[in-house]
This record gives C-alpha cells, structure tokens and sequence, in this order.
C-alpha cells in the first residue's frame, strides 16, 4: 500500500530506541501563491523572512501571554517524551514534545534572553537559519497538537500552542502548508472545505431525503437555508457526502424529525471545521467563525447546534462566543452552542425517543475520545461530560460496548494520527505511523471483547481511521458515528 514500513502492533506499549532524524523527510506541500495571499501572507519566502519571523515571534510572546511562559518554563523533565502518538510510532527524538518546542525556543532564547544572546552554548540557543526555518516546517507539521502531552508536563505547557505559534510564524514569512490554507480559502470563497457549492449541497440533501424515505418509509427532511427554522445546524462538510459521517447527519435528521423540531442547515456557513486554529491565525479563525454568525442572524433561528466535530466543538465551546459574539440574539435558556450530542442526549434522558438496541447487535462497539473533544472542550452541565454523554447516547443506542484500556481513553486519549491539519495523502507514512498507539489498544478490545466497530464523533478521526486502519489489519468501515448508531436504533414515527 505504501513504500514505508507499517509499525507492527505489540501487545503492550513498547517506548521506541531512537532513529535520529528517521522523519527529517515527512513535510506537507507547501501553498501556493494564491492560497496564502487569500488568507492575507505573503505568496513566498520573503527577501528578510528572518527579521519578519523574529518579529512576528515577539509580536506573539507578547500578544499571547501563555506562549512566553510555555517557552521559559520547561525544565527538561522527560514527562512528556513517550507521550506523544508521532514519537512512539517514528522513534524520531524530535517527535518527543520537549525536543520539537526546542526547535522554537532554542531561537527564541538566542533572540529573547539575557543568557541567549550572551552565552548561547550554555542554554542551547541557536541563530535562526534556512536549516531551522526547514526543522520547524517538517516537525511543527508532525504535531497533530492534540495536547496530549501537556496533560502529563507538571508545567502545563501547551505543546499545541507552540505549534500553532510555529505555524503562524512560517505563514508569515511566506511558507504556509497547502492543504490547511487552501481549504481556508475554499471556505471564503464557497462556504466548506471541500469546495461544494449551495445547488450541489442542495441536491446531495435532497437525495438523502429520498434515500431515507425509501429506506424506513417516513419522510425526513433535510432543510437548508430555512429562514425561521429554531436551530442552525452547523456541521462538518464530511458529513455531506463520505461514510460513515452521512450516516451521522441522517441521524442529526431522525432526531429532530423525532423531537418535532424545526431547523435547517445554512448554504453559506455549511462548515463545521475551523482550520484557522491549526495554523495557529486569530484572525482567519475569527473570520471563519463570522460566518456561523452571520448565518444565525439572517436565518433568524433561535439555537446553534454543532455537528459531530473534535476541533469545531472546541472553537465553539472555547472561543466562538469571543471570536463572534455576542450572540445575545439567541434564546438565552439554551447553551451557546450546543453539541448535538448534548441535544440528542438530553431527549434520550427525558424519554422522548424510542431506541431498539438490538438494531445494533450487528456491531460491538468502542469508543475514541477525539482529542479536542477530550482534552479542550466540555459538554454538559458537569465536568467530564464530554466523556460521559457520548458513551451514555452509545449504550442507548447498542447492547455490546466495552471501553479501550483506561490509560488510552478519556484525557489520556491517543490521538487518531491525522489531526491538526495533518489529514493529507502528503503525510501518509506520519498519519499510519501516528496511529500506532490507538490501533494497539483497538486490537486489545478487539482480542478480549470481540469489539467490531469503533465509534467516534470527529470528522478528521473518522477520515483517518477509514485510511489507516487497513494498514493494521482492519476493514475501513470498521469506524462508524456515534449517530450513525442512534440513525440505526431510533424507532422514527414512535413520538407522533
């Protein structure tokens, strides 16, 4: 399948001896002219590029107060060194948090600091060259910043940031990556990532209306740009077309045909994802995030609801109210926004749906925590509910679940492997590799439990396991959504 070796899956974890540079040649596409001159950076490396990184490094350690401290307070511990999914997949020493943020601060304390710019030996600070600036764009690109290792660091630091800070950086002296910025860009100009304009979008809904009619005999409506409706479903673009995610919005759909509820998907802000929070940009997340605005004020409904999305649900949660707030304009008895999940478990928990589980006794499930769902974000009104109410809405919806091992799920969750802006057939080797950690404790649940299906609420997950998880041994439909499971056992009609 690919020329690159397929770790192999070990019964434990096993911490990898290092191979100094082994992904040294792992780097995405970098973007043309016209995707970062729409995003607002320069279409190639600029003539000064030095000066302008140094000066955009200063802009964001005083912009960003946490991004200083993450940069001045690492200790060199070794905590975070064989928690990181790249690492343990590559045996590559820069894949280990610590060493990868050094890439960053080794310049920042040559640039910064007393000690750095006297004694530079002495604390590992180095002058910013062409070799650094080619280090940070391979291995700021082989984080997914997936913020695992920051839940072991004593300090706290936020790997992720310092990516994001890296990226940002590279953005602005003109060596942005192809595929997080053109799919920016498609946003602006179409309204998804992937580029569908509102007649395809419109008709791919249509079908699934007729689709879905035929398959259980009721009509369910899939609306969009429904002025009046009371929810703005916003959802990522995945869902549109691709399995398993389909089958997760024909299940949004059963549930609010169920609950008597009116809402509509919007044309012009018919994607969930926010790319901007992976090349580290306030200004392009902010701007992707007007448009969710701007859809709800001009469809005039009364709730935002969030698809089944890892990195969406963390920029609604964390930052959409002050990226594009305030959204005093909505029913204030509901949360802004609300996951679909939240919604979904709420009728279940008061009795408003019908579920037949053994509709899905075809399956034995597990169950990904997807890393900004688990590490980043919330749901409900308790902590940990971004970890209680999936699994909650699963076991209504199925009578065979068991959990993966308890030091690889909840905050201690792998990533899939392709998060981050990592999702692109350019990263293939990182992507299959990255997921090492979650195909081992899959195949442990698979051994003990006969586990057949594992169940996520990430889109990128989604799309990186149906890729990778040949690669151990796996069929690709083995993923599934978590409302695909709620679109299977959800008795349609029951309510009425």
């Amino acid at each position: 399948m690919a020329d690159f070796e397929t770790p192999e899956l070990k019964e434990y974890p096993v911490i990898p001896h290092l191979q100094e540079g082994v992904m040294a040649h792992s780097k995405p596409f970098v973007a043309k002219e016209e995707f970062q001159e729409s995003l607002g950076f320069p279409g190639e490396l600029v003539d000064n590029w030095e000066q302008v990184a140094l000066d955009k490094m200063q802009e964001l350690t005083g912009k960003y107060r946490g991004f200083q401290v993450f940069l001045d307070s690492c200790v060199k511990c070794g905590a975070c060194t064989d928690k990181c999914h790249y690492y343990l997949g590559t045996s590559d020493p820069k894949n280990m948090p610590v060493a990868r943020q050094d890439l960053l601060r080794k310049v920042y304390r040559r640039n910064f600091t007393f000690a750095g710019k006297y004694f530079p030996k002495l604390v590992g600070a180095v002058d910013l060259t062409k070799e650094v600036l080619d280090d940070w764009y391979s291995y700021f690109h082989q984080c997914s910043q997936c913020r695992r290792c920051s839940v072991y660091c004593p300090y706290g630091i936020d790997t992720a940031e310092i990516s994001m800070a890296a990226r940002e950086i590279m953005d602005c002296v003109g060596v942005g990556q192809k595929y997080c910025n053109e799919i920016i860009g498609k946003v602006y100009k179409i309204g998804n990532n992937l580029g569908l304009p509102q007649p395809a979008l419109v008709d791919t809904l249509e079908g699934l209306e007729e689709e879905v009619e035929e398959d259980i005999g009721v009509k369910v409506r899939f609306p969009v740009d429904e002025k009046g409706a009371e929810i703005l479903v916003v959802t990522p673009s995945a869902d549109f077309f691709a399995e398993p995610h389909v089958d997760g919005l024909i299940g949004y759909a059963k549930v609010f045909h169920e609950a008597g509820i009116s809402w509509t998907l919007s044309s012009y802000a018919s994607e969930a994802a926010n790319f901007g929070m992976f090349i580290g940009s306030y200004e392009n997340m902010r701007k992707v995030s007007l448009r969710i605005r701007e859809a709800a004020l001009d469809l005039g409904v009364k709730r935002i609801v969030m698809g089944e999305c890892g990195h969406a649900w963390r920029v609604a949660y964390s930052f959409l109210n002050t990226l594009a707030g305030p959204f005093d304009f909505l029913d204030p008895n509901y949360p802004v926004p609300q996951h679909i999940l939240e919604f979904t478990h709420d009728l279940i928990q008061r009795g408003a749906l019908t579920m037949d589980k053994s509709a899905n006794d075809d399956m034995v499930l597990t169950y990904h925590d997807s890393c900004n769902v688990a590490r980043a974000s919330r749901m409900g009104s308790k902590p940990g509910g971004q970890f209680t109410i999936p699994r909650d809405v699963i076991r209504a919806s199925c009578n065979h679940f068991y959990d993966m091992p308890q030091d690889t799920i909840h905050e201690a969750t792998y990533c899939c492997g392709g998060g981050g802006g990592l999702l692109t057939d350019d990263l293939m080797e990182l992507r299959v590799k990255g997921a090492l950690p979650r195909m081992e404790a899959l195949k442990q649940v698979v051994e003990e439990h006969g586990v057949t299906h594992m169940a996520a609420i990430c889109a990128i997950c989604k799309s990186q396991f149906s890729k990778v998880l040949p690669y151990y041994g796996f069929t690709m439909d083995s993923i599934v959504s978590v409302h695909q499971l709620v679109s299977n056992a959800i008795v349609v009609g029951s309510k009425q």
